[in-house]
């Protein structure tokens, strides 16, 4: 009886130490970046180049979704990554769905065996199916539209994440874009902007501006042309 009841306990240990070990965390994103994007586009809508080494992740995660077979319609992104797991480290041309023009063109992929991980490339190609999915293309090229349509220095503010430390009408960080129109003249934007300002803004707790030394010079007036504009 003693016997038994250590025998039982002992594998209640096991089980709980099993089911309390720590699973590491991938943040599949940045894997994806650093593993994939020196061949892979990763916009989307992706950018689509004549030097490029590989066909857009987009379009790989599309293509990929359409042609793989599930048996059943609810494990088709299961079957997808299923078959980029298997396709990464063993690449053959009898498994391939890329159409004769694309292998010409882009030849096949080299194994990635030694590159990644099972953990990583499961992460990754759970995250390739998540994120590349119609309904996200769709609102990528809506906020795309919108984008497009902006005046170039506000392009630029957002460029250089100007409006991180000013609202447009109210002080953040730094005063609101609409106090400094009103005070100080375009070229007093372009020498802050340019070269910094230490405790130039008192209801801004005296805020320090920092240089921008990597901003050219053509982004500095466009920038400061359209900061006038917000008074």
């Amino acid at each position: 009886m003693l016997k038994y009841i250590f025998t039982i306990s002992f594998f209640i240990i096991l089980i709980g130490c099993d089911a309390s070990k720590p699973h590491k965390n991938y943040d599949a994103k940045k894997l994806m970046e650093q593993k994939c994007s020196l061949c892979h586009n990763l916009n989307m809508p992706p950018i689509v180049s004549d030097d490029e080494l590989a066909p857009p992740m987009m379009a790989v995660a599309f293509h990929v979704k359409s042609f793989v077979k599930p048996s059943d319609e609810s494990q088709r992104i299961a079957k997808a990554i299923e078959f980029v797991r298997d396709y990464v480290y063993a690449p053959a041309l009898e498994k391939s769905f890329c159409d004769k023009e694309s292998l010409k063109r882009y030849g096949l992929m080299p194994s990635q065996k030694k590159n990644v991980v099972e953990g990583e490339l499961k992460a990754i190609a759970t995250y390739m199916f998540q994120h590349y999915t119609q309904e996200n293309l769709t609102k990528a090229q809506e906020e795309q539209k919108i984008y497009n349509a902006l005046e170039e220095g506000h392009k630029i503010a957002l460029k250089y994440r100007c409006l991180g430390c000013h609202g447009f009408t109210r002080k953040i960080v730094g005063p609101s874009l609409k106090d400094i129109a009103r005070k100080i003249t375009i070229d007093e934007m372009k020498n802050s902007i340019k070269n910094g300002s230490r405790y130039k803004w008192q209801e801004a707790n005296k805020a320090v501006m920092p240089q921008f030394k990597n901003m050219k010079e053509e982004e500095i007036i466009e920038l400061s042309r359209w900061l006038k504009k917000q008074r």
